[in-house]
């Protein structure tokens, strides 16, 4: 794997992840009771966006370190993938 694919990897488990993590311990202004004037009801009232980024990070990268060894591991390759047998036939790269 290249460094480019490992960074591209990497920066969509992250996202995923961000994704996530976002709702999880999640309270609205309207949950609260506390709504700020100009504000829709719900919109976060204990965001604590530091923390979840570190949570994200953390969950990231080992999500990323299962799926690059698994990758490079050769456990999966396209023959794995190709149920309808559309890469038969077709030389493999390297080889």
């Amino acid at each position: 794997m290249s460094i480019t694919a490992a960074l591209v990897l990497f920066s969509v488990t992250w996202f995923l992840v961000l994704f996530c993590v976002l709702p999880l311990q999640m309270q609205s202004q309207d949950e609260a009771g506390a709504r700020v004037p100009g504000t829709p009801g719900s919109a976060p009232q204990n965001l604590n966006l530091p923390r979840k980024l570190r949570i994200t990070t953390a969950a990231a990268a080992v999500l990323f370190v299962v799926m690059y060894l698994v990758i490079n591991s050769g456990w999966i390759t396209i023959d794995n993938m190709d149920v309808f047998g559309v890469m038969r036939g077709v030389p493999k790269a390297g080889g």
